[in-house]
């Protein structure tokens, strides 16, 4: 019998929002038992500095070069979530010697999948060495070495989270990540995967409401609520070729860039990005290999009542509904960081992470370094 390990798993994604922290007793495979989970927001002055790293990081051409300040950051930003693991630990009446491992993501600040190039923030063994846990770090670069595009790898845990619902074997089921890319993860009826980027999340409308209204983010859709779409911009984004292309790729968070500041008032140019964030889910479903009947939504984006009205509104035109993670016993706000524990143990255990039909690589492949608190140095 297959042991049972104790994870902890930690997600900072592309809205650089802040730390996700998860804990997670999995065998890797089938057994799923979710456990306590908890956000630990970066502040405005730290989230600034990893807006300045995605531009710094332009420059990079080699995974381990740290241009600039990055080095400094990736180590504020590692003790970051060491302190986050601690507060963790504590708040839930846990000691590091009863967690197997951590499954850490990092900080993506660079990813060139057309150039087999990914980099994550993070320094796995000082995160080992400031802990006391093992570490398993740095999980997307053996499937771009193996032909993969390195996003996305939520699926393998999707994927066990989907056996365990109700039904969920007689119709196809679609996860929906939004957050600063949205991703979505298709499970058909009979059980196949298929997972790729479906567009611009969080990330455009973040940083149109920053620009102009000198906020985060548009908390719950307040902005977009009175304004509305401008059906050219809102083309503008849907025409792009990445919709389009029957090759699905991973995209960057830059990939895609928010309107000019006199193209739209706040109100609108928020209302016409919730809109985009919607339609894009839509217009890339249409390249899933079946019609799917359920959309559940996790990730940041599922608190926009924009954004969720859009999306329940385009699906019930193609007779399917959208449900948020929360209606159907999920943790939308936890689920990344959750799978980033399950991912670990499945490193531990060398089973794949990733497969042809979520990032296109050759063959399913495994992933990830690990990093001994013992000799971590």
């Amino acid at each position: 019998m297959t042991a049972i390990r104790t994870a902890i798993g930690l997600m900072s994604g592309t809205s650089l929002d802040g730390i996700d922290v998860a804990l997670v007793r999995t065998d890797g495979e089938a057994v799923v038992e979710r456990g306590p989970s908890m956000g630990r927001p970066y502040d405005v002055a730290f989230r600034r500095r990893l807006q300045g790293a995605l531009d710094t990081a332009r420059t990079i051409g080699e995974r381990a070069e740290r241009p600039g300040d990055l080095a400094e950051i990736e180590r504020e930003l590692t003790l970051r979530h060491a302190g986050a693991v601690r507060e963790f630990l504590a708040q839930n009446g846990l000691e590091a010697s009863g967690i197997d491992v951590i499954g850490f993501h990092g900080q993506t600040v660079l990813h060139r999948p057309d150039a087999g190039l990914t980099v994550q923030l993070g320094d796995g063994g000082l995160l080992a060495r400031e802990t006391g846990i093992d570490v398993v770090c740095d999980m997307r670069a053996n499937d771009m070495a193996h032909g993969g595009q390195g996003a996305p790898l939520i699926p393998a845990y999707h994927a066990a989270l989907a056996a365990g619902l109700s039904g969920a074997g007689a119709k196809a089921v679609v996860f929906v990540n939004i957050g600063g890319i949205s991703n979505i993860t298709f499970i058909g009826s009979g059980g196949g995967i298929v997972a790729y980027d479906s567009g611009p999340g969080n990330t455009l409308i973040d940083q149109w409401v920053e620009a102009h209204a000198g906020i985060p983010y548009d908390q719950g859709g307040m902005i977009a609520s009175e304004g509305r779409v401008d059906p050219a911009l809102a083309e503008r984004y849907l025409s792009h070729a990445f919709f389009s292309d029957p090759v699905r790729r991973s995209l960057d968070r830059n990939d895609f860039r928010p309107p000019e500041g006199a193209e739209a008032s706040l109100e609108d140019g928020a209302r016409t990005l919730a809109h985009v964030t919607a339609a894009a889910i839509l217009r890339s479903a249409r390249h899933l290999p079946e019609r799917p009947k359920l959309y559940v939504v996790c990730g940041g984006g599922r608190l926009n009542r924009v954004i969720m009205g859009d999306l329940a509104a385009l699906a019930e035109v193609e007779g399917a509904e959208v449900v948020a993670a929360e209606a159907i016993g999920l943790d939308g706000d936890s689920m990344e960081a959750e799978a980033w524990a399950y991912l670990a143990v499945r490193s531990l255990r060398g089973l794949p992470l990733t497969f042809p039909g979520t990032t296109g690589v050759k063959a399913p492949v495994t992933g990830g370094i690990v990093r001994k608190a013992a000799s971590a140095g």
